[in-house]
């Protein structure tokens, strides 16, 4: 008998999924497996390039840079799984949470795709000879509310919520991961603060 979750962690699975999902079809959940090999295969790529980043800062000598930048990145990278997972348990969800987290760390390459298709959009503006400040803007804002759209369209489908529980769970989900990251440099500045000048 063949094992679904090897089936639906191949690379054309992946693709699929992540194309369907991207466009708002909730059956490229399908696609993913929900086993925890399927998750961490799901991660594996999402970590590999910060990785390789701070590799090359540290051989360039800026040790301190690159480690704060990996533990930024892991910060980003693994919040999001974290508090999914307490949403998930919250609302009793626990079961349909791999395939969930294993699809949202898939999609997560959506983004960038989302964002060369903005892009594209903007040269087409450019050329029209239209200002360029609202056209940043709009690559901006726009790849920020898709995020959030993909987000909430997940957790409603992959955890099975309500679309108000989606939305609350999303919520919580990116406020809490935007708290875990700059939280700890927030807490040295009230510090430093809180402690004065030194004499």
């Amino acid at each position: 008998m063949s094992d679904p979750d090897f089936a639906s962690s191949s690379r054309t699975s992946v693709l699929r999924g992540v194309a369907l999902l991207g466009t708002g079809r909730p059956a490229g959940l399908r696609q993913f497996g929900g086993s925890s090999q399927s998750f961490l295969a799901s991660l594996a790529p999402l970590i590999a390039f910060p990785a390789v980043f701070a590799v090359l800062e540290a051989a360039q000598g800026n040790n301190e840079a690159a480690l704060r930048r990996l533990l930024g990145s892991a910060c980003v990278l693994l919040s999001p799984p974290v508090l999914s997972h307490a949403v998930a348990r919250f609302w009793g969800r626990d079961a349909a949470w791999l395939r969930f987290a294993t699809a949202f760390n898939w999609c997560q390459w959506a983004i960038p795709a989302a964002a060369s298709l903005l892009f594209l959009a903007i040269d087409a503006w450019m050329a029209l000879g239209l200002p360029r400040d609202p056209a940043a803007s709009f690559i901006l804002y726009g790849l920020m509310a898709y995020a959030l759209w993909l987000h909430w369209f997940l957790m409603r489908h992959g955890l099975q919520l309500s679309a108000l529980r989606a939305a609350a769970g999303t919520a919580f989900v990116n406020l809490g991961t935007g708290l875990l990251f700059v939280g700890p440099g927030l807490i040295r500045l009230w510090l430093s603060e809180a402690e004065g000048p030194r004499p």
